[in-house]
């Protein structure tokens, strides 16, 4: 397939990329400048560089691939009408075709649940609330492959949002970090790799459509992650059993910081839930039916495109 992607240069985006061009595809990667156009070219992508909220040149390279993927996110408060300015793109570019086009969501639109499924009510907070109308448009564009991918938080290869976020935690004057909340709360959580496979495979199949969450069904707690994220040590002191790709990111990234930092001691991860990687999404012979790991605690996510 041709294939139009946005974002090709961020930690989501960059693993699509290497994933689609593993399975042959041709790919055209829109990106901001140059700098970013020898990055991406260095990878056997071709260059496009073009502001997204240009409809009239976005929509001149969709319509020359078969099919697009949208994962740019600056991170501020033009997101909504980037993300907006991409739909009406793609819209424009795919309605009356069949042609695909995988839009990528956050966990966040469905607010505070423990029991999180494709089926549950929107309670976005307020910083993403303008999301489900828009992905409301892709979903019910006529004659348009529209599909949703809604992410967990995503990690992987040292780096991704978590442990970011956990290692730039407040601290004590010690030096420790200040765990988020009293450390039992849950987060849906997902590996890079597994998630580009995801985009992958319903990029590919022509039945896959809809909304889809994407999720690895470990649901740590934040007292887990933060274990995880103070020192290979403290993976140690969790379980004896192998860790999961989870905990060893999080191990290669904090040798990266010369700090002593001690969080409170999480409960033991299960070994049900730690014992072998997170099984990797799959394409089933009866379609774009794709399934991860069943979750180890309550509170889920599942992958069912």
């Amino acid at each position: 397939m041709k294939v139009a992607l946005t974002g090709a240069t961020g930690f989501i985006g960059s693993h699509i990329l290497a994933e689609l061009l593993d399975k042959g595809h041709e790919v055209t990667a829109l990106v901001r400048g140059d700098d970013q156009a020898d990055a991406v070219a260095s990878r056997g992508a071709t260059p496009a560089v073009v502001d997204l909220h240009d409809r009239i040149a976005v929509v001149s390279l969709m319509k020359t691939a078969d099919g697009a993927v949208h994962t740019a996110h600056p991170g501020d408060a033009t997101n909504a009408d980037l993300d907006a300015a991409v739909v009406d793109a793609a819209i424009e570019s795919f309605e009356g075709t069949g042609n695909p086009y995988v839009h990528i969501s956050g966990i966040w639109i469905y607010g505070a649940n423990s029991d999180v499924t494709e089926e549950s009510p929107f309670n976005p907070p307020p910083l993403v609330a303008w999301k489900p109308p828009i992905e409301r448009r892709v979903l019910d564009a006529r004659d348009m492959r529209g599909v949703v991918i809604v992410s967990s938080a995503a990690y992987g290869d040292g780096a991704g949002s978590i442990p970011s976020l956990l290692l730039s935690s407040p601290r004590d004057d010690a030096g420790n970090l200040i765990m988020l909340g009293s450390g039992a709360q849950q987060w849906s959580t997902v590996h890079v790799a597994d998630l580009a496979s995801l985009f992958r495979s319903v990029l590919e199949s022509p039945s896959a459509h809809g909304r889809h969450i994407a999720g690895d069904g470990l649901n740590p707690t934040v007292a887990e992650m933060t274990a995880a994220a103070a020192s290979p040590s403290a993976l140690r002191e969790l379980s004896p059993v192998p860790r999961t790709r989870l905990a060893a990111v999080w191990a290669t990234t904090s040798r990266k910081y010369c700090c002593s930092i001690r969080p409170p001691r999480p409960q033991r991860l299960e070994p049900s839930s730690i014992g072998s990687r997170p099984a990797p999404a799959s394409s089933r012979s009866s379609g774009a039916e794709v399934t991860a790991q069943s979750p180890s605690r309550e509170g889920r996510s599942r992958v069912h495109p």
